[in-house]
């Protein structure tokens, strides 16, 4: 049977039909579609696998490891960022090892098409000591999930998948495979310690890791994702990666001679490079993200072979690549590109009309403009970032989830006067309630404005983990009650919103502010449903 599926969907049914337990994931472009996917298909009904999402990626992470300790195959999902959450459990998990299989898929961002990085998850999986897989297509996404949670029970190492945006969000034909049992439940016996990393044991445990690396590396040498393809006698190699290779093998017809080594499990297959080496006077490496392999390479190979590639300015150093600077990169003429009609404009993201965020930032803005000019306000990650935009203009920073809370408490205690922080509910859950403790324990003279929408709204409406819990967990962190409010943000009471503000960041020590209502968009959705 085949399905047209995009890559999210692929790698999702590829690990039900592998024998999924559980996924657990917080919700990141281009990494979200895959839980969804998960949560709405008969099988994983049929068999219970659990699919709620969780309150971020670091508690996704422990909770696979759970579900791995007790024998059964969990998956992992989230953006690129959200690794950098999940990377406390995540490194640790190369050496508690896994016992049944767990699959970490990180969908990296080049470009940054919705991130605030174009960070390489490649690097995290060197650096935890695990292997890596990359597929160039949809049907090998599907297919390596199998493989993937074998291989994780086989070394007893979590196995950690990249993807990219382009290969995430476009769509190919997949041909289906097996349906496979889940595991049984099979936890280890009460009085084995090796989950338990005590230094003693860790110890051991990294130097078992350790121990275990030139195995993967054999395992990518052998591995049937490595494959060369040679025609002719060519002397200028490629090294291609992951998607890069479909880049490569769209202009593959230009090419007289040709001798590529495609790479799509991790470590580096070494010996398979020093023998293309061998054969070749340079190496162009094509790889969308950082130069991961270009590096190792200048490590790998000796002098006498030129390597190229984003380091050395045969491709662009930032940004995704594609079919056409691939082609330009080896060595063939570029088709030729139209100039941008001048009658397109650009037309940058903008809140919803009806947004509960516009009436907020209105507020906002108000006092900023007519009282306190010296506010400054600490945004976070949400659609409410887009505040930074035109017409409200209204944020001064955003870094990562969470950080409002926290710059702003560290802006006032260097004497900054009337610092707001601005926080989604999701955002808040997910890293917002420890940087609020922080406040509360400082009682730091911050306004913190939490703006809930009741949903997850920047990646599509999913649950937000604390929807109706906020004041209890503001209540529960130490937040006075005299200077906790819930308003409803709308066009009528902008002047009521405003004045509370004034009100708060006239009080020199910590006051939360909640406008709570729904998203524009999940109240349409409802609305349609219901009719």
């Amino acid at each position: 049977m085949k399905q047209l599926l995009l890559g999210d969907h692929a790698v999702a049914l590829g690990a039900l039909h592998a024998g999924l337990s559980g996924v657990y994931a917080y919700p990141g472009t281009p990494s979200t579609e895959i839980t969804e996917y998960i949560q709405l298909a008969p099988l994983a009904k049929e068999r219970g696998v659990k699919s709620k999402w969780c309150t971020n990626e670091k508690t996704a992470m422990e909770a696979a490891l759970g579900m791995s300790f007790a024998g059964k195959r969990a998956l992992v999902c989230m953006k690129h960022v959200g690794l950098n959450v999940a990377a406390d459990a995540f490194v640790n998990s190369g050496m508690t090892g896994v016992n049944g299989g767990v699959v970490v898929v990180s969908a990296d961002d080049p470009s940054m098409h919705s991130s605030q990085n174009e960070q390489d998850s490649r690097f995290y999986g060197k650096f935890a000591m695990i292997p890596i897989l990359e597929p160039a297509s949809q049907q090998e996404a599907y297919d390596m999930m199998s493989y993937a949670f074998d291989m994780s029970e086989e070394l007893k190492l979590p196995v950690l998948m990249r993807l990219v945006t382009r290969m995430a969000h476009s769509r190919a034909v997949v041909e289906i495979g097996q349906v496979r049992d889940e595991n049984e439940l099979n936890p280890p016996a009460s009085d084995v310690m090796d989950w338990v990393l005590l230094p003693a044991i860790a110890r051991r445990k990294n130097d078992a890791l350790t121990a275990l690396q030139p195995k993967l590396v054999d395992n990518a040498e052998q591995s049937k994702y490595n494959i060369q393809i040679r025609k002719g006698n060519a002397k200028n190699g490629v090294i291609a990666c992951g998607i890069g290779y479909n880049y490569v093998n769209e202009n593959l017809s230009d090419l007289e001679e040709y001798d590529i080594l495609r790479i799509a499990q991790y470590p580096a297959p070494i010996k398979l490079i020093q023998e293309m080496a061998q054969r070749c006077d340079s190496i162009l490496v094509v790889e969308d993200g950082q130069p991961f392999v270009e590096e190792q390479l200048r490590g790998i190979l000796s002098q006498s072979v030129e390597i190229k590639g984003r380091l050395s300015g045969e491709l662009p150093r930032c940004g995704e690549l594609n079919p056409d600077n691939v082609r330009v990169a080896l060595g063939l003429k570029s088709f030729e590109l139209h100039d941008k009609s001048e009658s397109v404009v650009a037309r940058p993201p903008a809140l919803c009309q009806g947004c509960g965020h516009r009436d907020v930032y209105g507020a906002l803005n108000e006092i900023i403009r007519n009282v306190y000019p010296d506010t400054r306000v600490f945004g976070d990650i949400g659609c409410y970032t887009l505040g930074a935009l035109s017409p409200f203009r209204a944020l001064n920073s955003c870094v990562d989830m969470g950080a409002s809370i926290t710059m702003a408490k560290g802006a006032a205690d260097a004497g900054l006067k009337h610092a707001v922080a601005i926080i989604g509910d999701s955002t808040f859950t997910h890293s917002g309630m420890t940087g609020l403790l922080d406040a509360v324990n400082a009682n730091a003279a911050i306004t913190v404005i939490i703006s809930d929408n009741l949903t997850t709204g920047m990646t599509g409406g999913q649950d937000s983990a604390g929807t109706n819990k906020f004041e209890a967990i503001c209540r529960g962190l130490g937040v006075d009650e005299e200077h906790l409010h819930v308003v409803e943000p709308l066009p009528k009471n902008i002047p009521v919103i405003a004045e509370l503000m004034k009100k708060e960041l006239d009080y020199q020590g910590l006051s939360v502010i909640i406008p709570r209502r729904e998203c524009i968009q999940t109240l349409a959705r409802k609305a349609k449903q219901k009719k």
